[in-house]
């Protein structure tokens, strides 16, 4: 014998009884043995309860409850039945409503409704949809029969929760199915008392009933059928990416519906618990799907944590004082105090110094359990060697829980690294000595956060989720949008990484989806947007949304921008950019936000500050850590500047050639910017503050390698009217670096604290004689690489290896979250 139970969202329409009644079907031509109990209709029971409330207040609006009430049966009977069923159901219907009618009419007229009376107006929910569903199954062909659970389930006259007599109630139970072979269509929630008095099971008070029939009958299993696929890992609607867990222990289930669980209520399952009878949890929706099985039994081949789970909203209150210390009883009288104004205890903490003890109950009673407790403890506190009691509010409880955890070390290792990494503070931890789950409180903002990170952490080990929030669509930052597009199966597949870009901005517009936005077509969904962009704005949803693994990325080159970093990385936000000002401003400002940085254990990168892809900063830090000495630092680390000198040639006039970079994109649009140096200044500052010195914008020597006339004109366009004036200077240079066998470049150095830039004749035998194109190449000369200089080269400008270099930086970030 099986017993199945459908809930109230299972019955919410004609419709999904129609599936019910398949699935029973299905069960009934293979032979199998089965009871069937049913919850209300889904939403009636409020609808009654709201009935007796609005009677009770002497509101006639009740009477429109009631229509509406009897209208759903009525509208049900009408679309599920035909014939001589509908012939057979609809007078008793009506005959019930009017019962209920001139019940809640007495309510009305009295202004009083007792527990006992609201639980005869609860029990119609289950007795009309309990009496409809039996019809429409014997129609379809199924030998069933109503059964109203008073006739079976006995408990005492504790109205709202009746405590069952379970010997008597076995005893019925046994008696009654043994002379009714036929399918049996129970009410569910429903008993009655001595005399005949309708009495309610409380809370998941259907899945009592049904745990009681199949304790009562030694039943193989429980079935209970829902709307989700069994039992999940976590929350669907927190963790995106739950999946159903196909087993687990009783215990197991127990504690992840402690800590917030809503598929199955402990208490109603005692009763087959005890038994050890076997329990089903699965879709009505989804029929064929196994679901999730509860048993005794564990499974050893499964995941250490079988589930996380969460409490959302819950107030910690910390008792503490040296009187604690090594003083027997102390817990007693705590928790007593409490137990005797009636507050439930979720989570109690203990450091091994005895010095406070910490517990979580829900907010609505910390004030009153803090009256408790002070009270309990005055004499200690008036002698001050305890403490008053410490509320903390805005808290949430997230566990992890498995019985296969104490076989596996390292599980309390995983659990706190994914959260560091994540940013997310622990404000008290607990565990059980049987080790059946590690519950950690945190600030109640970081709950799905922290969900997430979990859930990465113990059940996606193999693929990741990052999140990226960018600002910045210009050449770089689409560029880079094209490379992730183009790598994304990739990654996922070989590199477990997927990547969601969440937040996207440009100068005018800001676009935040939390499933990710479609790179397919983001140009349109961005320009379709009307949310003006604003810097704080968008760093305060970054914020606000508060998802795991996320990465800003700054594809700018704008100040706005970078004023919100240190913002960003005090959230524990890790940050990838190319944008420079924030590291080449001031040092102080530099050595802050490098500060906060290592105080939260975030990323900061910056490699494409300088040399765009190339790998320079990083190889400089490697030489560092590695505990070389830096002699001297040389480098051609403009692209436009490289660009320009490279390509000056006989036979070519210098005007053209800078003319010819800014309509590549290699120079600003005032290329001014470029020949006075002040990109390269930006690139020598971060290189020289990377070897430790704290070096200023002020203290790099420039050489200045345009006339008067040119910096002084006032368009772009007179700038280079006079840069062709200036022609025959920059040619004369030239040939005299060709007469000595050389070429010009514009070289940046760092040597014995001191930077300079300025406008050198290299000859055949220096690297950087025979750069070419856009090229970049920094030479790194320390005590390791004295003779032979260590030579980084390549391509330093251009949007491709621009963003390649912050997707690899994205890439870093990513593999050291997860």
């Amino acid at each position: 014998m099986k017993v199945l139970k459908f809930g109230g969202s299972s019955v919410a329409e004609p419709e999904r009884i129609r599936i019910i009644v398949d699935i029973l079907k299905g069960y009934y031509t293979k032979g199998e043995k089965f009871t069937v109990v049913f919850s209300a209709f889904g939403g009636v029971t409020d609808m009654l309860i709201e009935m007796g409330n609005l009677a009770a207040k002497g509101d006639e609006a009740y009477q429109e409850k009631f229509d509406a009430f009897r209208q759903r049966h009525i509208d049900a009977v009408d679309e599920l039945l035909k014939g001589e069923y509908k012939a057979m159901v609809l007078p008793e219907m009506e005959r019930s409503n009017e019962v209920l009618k001139n019940l809640l009419y007495g309510i009305f007229l009295v202004r009083e409704a007792s527990k006992r009376t609201m639980d005869y107006v609860l029990s119609f929910g289950e007795r009309n949809s309990a009496f409809i569903i039996s019809h429409v199954l014997r129609q379809s062909g199924i030998n069933a029969s109503y059964l109203d659970a008073r006739r079976i389930i006995k408990t005492d006259k504790t109205f709202g929760a009746g405590r069952v007599d379970f010997k008597l109630t076995y005893q019925k139970i046994r008696e009654h199915y043994a002379q009714h072979p036929d399918v049996q269509v129970v009410t569910g929630f429903v008993a009655s008392a001595k005399g005949g008095l309708t009495t309610t099971l409380g809370r998941g008070g259907s899945d009592y009933t049904a745990s009681l029939i199949a304790a009562g009958l030694d039943a193989s299993g429980i079935e209970i059928w829902t709307d989700v696929d069994g039992v999940l890992t976590a929350d669907p609607r927190r963790v995106r990416r739950a999946f159903t867990i196909p087993s687990m222990t009783y215990a197991e289930a127990m504690e992840m519906s402690h800590f917030g669980a809503k598929v199955i209520y402990p208490p109603t399952l005692q009763p087959a618990l005890l038994k050890k009878i076997p329990l089903y949890i699965k879709n009505t929706f989804n029929a064929s799907f196994r679901g999730t099985l509860i048993s005794d039994r564990p499974d050893s081949d499964a995941h250490a944590v079988k589930g996380i789970s969460s409490i959302g909203n819950v107030a910690l209150l910390t008792l503490s004082g040296s009187g604690l210390f090594g003083v027997p009883g102390i817990a007693g009288r705590l928790f007593s105090s409490l137990a005797t104004a009636d507050i439930n205890i979720i989570l109690i903490t203990q450091g091994s110094s005895e010095h406070s003890i910490s517990f979580a109950v829900q907010p609505s009673v910390a004030n009153r359990a803090r009256k408790r407790v002070e009270a309990e403890f005055e004499y200690e506190m008036s002698m001050n060697v305890v403490d008053p009691v410490k509320i903390e509010a805005d808290l949430s409880v997230v566990a992890i829980i498995g019985e296969n955890m104490r076989y596996q070390p390292g599980i309390s290792g995983r659990l706190f690294q994914a959260m560091g990494k994540n940013g997310i503070n622990a404000v008290a931890i607990a565990q059980g000595s049987s080790e059946l789950n590690i519950s950690v409180v945190i600030n109640r903002s970081d709950e799905a956060k922290a969900l997430n990170a979990l859930h990465e952490a113990f059940f996606l080990s193999e693929t990741k989720e990052l999140h990226l929030f960018m600002i910045g669509v210009g050449l770089i930052g689409s560029t880079l949008i094209e490379q992730v597009k183009a790598q994304a199966a990739f990654l996922k597949e070989k590199r477990g990484l997927e990547l969601r870009i969440v937040g996207l901005a440009n100068s005018r517009k800001m676009l935040f989806q939390e499933e990710g936005i479609d790179l397919d077509n983001w140009r349109e969904a961005l320009d379709a947007c009307e949310v003006n962009m604003d810097p704080a704005i968008f760093v305060g949803k970054m914020k606000e949304m508060n998802l795991s693994n996320t990465i800003f990325v700054d594809n700018t080159a704008s100040d706005q921008v970078t004023a919100y970093y240190e913002d960003i990385l005090d959230s524990s936000i890790p940050i990838s950019t190319p944008n420079k000002i924030a590291i080449s401003s001031g040092f102080a400002q530099y050595q802050r936000l490098k500060a906060i940085a290592a105080k939260r254990d975030v990323q900061f990168l910056y490699e494409t500050n300088v040399g765009a892809g190339l790998p320079v900063i990083s190889t400089l830090n490697d030489l560092i850590i590695s505990g070389d000495r830096i002699l001297k630092i040389e480098g051609v680390v403009s692209g436009s500047l490289s660009f320009i000198f490279n390509n000056f040639k006989s036979g070519t006039r210098f005007s053209d050639i800078v003319k010819q970079a800014q309509e590549l994109g290699y120079t600003e649009p005032d290329p001014r910017v470029d020949l006075n140096g002040l990109d390269v200044q930006r690139k020598l500052i971060i290189l020289s503050r990377e070897t430790g010195l704290p070096m200023e914008a002020a203290d790099v020597e420039i050489e200045n390698i345009l006339p008067t006339a040119c910096q002084q004109a006032e368009t772009v366009e007179a700038f280079f009217a006079e840069l062709e004036k200036a022609d025959d200077t920059f040619e004369q240079l030239r040939q005299e670096a060709e007469q000595e066998g050389k070429a010009l470049r514009m070289v940046a150095s760092l040597a014995e604290g001191k930077a300079r830039i300025s406008l050198q004749k290299v000859d055949s035998k220096h690297p950087f004689y025979s750069l070419s194109g856009s090229d970049n190449m920094i030479v790194f000369t320390t005590e390791r690489y004295k003779e032979r200089p260590l030579v980084v080269r390549g391509p330093g400008a251009g949007a491709e290896v621009t963003a390649a270099g912050v997707f690899a930086e994205i890439i870093t970030i990513g593999n050291y979250l997860v």
